[in-house]
């Protein structure tokens, strides 16, 4: 059991490392901070002054992300079976089926586009 729950892990981290990347917003988009103490750079007032706020995802658009993850991951499973890394492809095709089985709250996890 703990073997799953390994994979598991590995497989949600990578579900909201996607998601959460997907919410960073790119940083030419705002001014640089301005200095605010002459003798120590990138300093700012306040706290959080040099925080940007994040974008706010729907769920369609967190879900197309899980999706996407799910078929890099299925990919990526599919080159290391073509190289004969049999164990390795299975681990990133028991994260696929984690991460799929998360959408919806169903074991859909098929790369089908998911129903609105």
């Amino acid at each position: 059991m703990r073997a799953r729950d390994a994979v598991a892990v590995a497989a949600l981290r990578a579900g909201l490392a996607a998601i959460d990347n997907a919410e960073a917003v790119e940083a030419a988009r705002h001014a640089p901070p301005v200095a605010s103490h002459p003798e120590l750079a990138g300093t700012l007032v306040g706290l959080g002054a040099g925080e940007v706020e994040r974008r706010v995802l729907t769920d369609a658009q967190m879900e197309a992300i899980v999706l996407a993850e799910v078929t890099e991951l299925r990919t990526a499973a599919e080159g290391y079976r073509r190289t004969g890394q049999a164990d390795q492809a299975e681990r990133l095709l028991a994260q696929a089926e984690v991460l799929g089985a998360h959408l919806n709250g169903s074991a859909r996890g098929d790369g089908a586009t998911p129903a609105p």
